[in-house]
């Protein structure tokens, strides 16, 4: 059995930070002090942009393209991002897609394709990584970005509901069978955050009314990177099968509600 306490990471691999959450992620753990590989699927310039900002905050970045759903290779790019970088403590798996179609209108193709992006994808890089974790013996962090829909479904969202909720529970058993290690396993769940893949802007979230989320207001990228960055760090030591919900309390309203209602009738009685 480790403990691992004295934690203290070094290198970092987030995947999907082209933008957004990813981005910020990426940038966080560069200003905590650790090295970071970056991926892309379609934007290397956004990622040579990630890769930009880790270097300014003083750190080293490598990138690869990482297309999840290609489940022969995308364990071969962790390695060779954690080859590059020279180990692997904290893994962020990020990378994913969203989905907007009814169930009964839902081909088999697409559901295939976004269980494979979401969910089978992050099974093998996670594994991937874990195991360099296990044989490295320095304890490790590893971290998913779920959605509230890990949770609770929304309309539309059939298959991507159903890899969040399975990628939840593959945390969880994660968070049992890794801790005899020293490695933590986490999700992230955010709510309706203002990133690129949502078609909003990131840097001033508050200027559209949400009158469905008790905060007011969608969430900014770097909001779920500055979690993210606490549970990847030594002072996260003792947090290990959780959900961190950040989400400006819209599960307490339900996601259906959080993004539908138009008004704030509901905070008065």
């Amino acid at each position: 059995m480790n403990d691992h306490r004295d934690f203290s990471p070094r290198f970092a691999i987030v995947t999907g930070s082209d933008s957004g959450i990813g981005r910020a992620t990426a940038v966080a753990l560069a200003e905590a002090g650790l090295d970071v590989g970056i991926t892309w699927h379609s934007d290397q310039d956004g990622a040579e942009t990630t890769a930009e900002m880790v270097r300014a905050a003083g750190r080293a970045a490598v990138v690869a393209q990482l297309d999840t759903a290609d489940l022969a290779t995308c364990g071969d790019v962790i390695d060779g991002l954690a080859d590059q970088l020279g180990g692997l403590d904290v893994f962020v798996n990020n990378a994913g897609m969203g989905q907007s179609q009814l169930f009964l209108d839902l081909d088999v193709d697409s559901w295939r394709t976004i269980i494979a992006t979401d969910l089978d994808g992050a099974f093998v890089c996670i594994q991937r990584a874990a195991r360099r974790m296990v044989k490295a013996n320095r304890g490790g962090r590893i971290i998913a970005v779920s959605s509230v829909h890990e949770s609770q479904p929304r309309i539309g969202s059939s298959a991507y509901d159903a890899a969040k909720h399975g990628l939840g529970g593959l945390v969880k058993t994660l968070a049992l069978e890794l801790g005899s290690y020293g490695i933590t396993a986490n999700t992230v769940a955010p709510g309706e955050i203002a990133t690129p893949m949502n078609g909003k802007d990131d840097d001033e979230p508050e200027l559209e009314d949400r009158p469905g989320i008790p905060l007011g207001r969608q969430g900014a990228s770097a909001e779920i990177a500055s979690v993210i960055a606490f549970l990847a760090s030594r002072q996260a030591s003792y947090v290990t099968g959780a959900s961190w919900s950040v989400d400006g309390g819209m599960l307490q309203m339900g996601p259906q509600a959080g993004s539908h209602l138009t008004t704030n009738g509901w905070r008065s009685v």
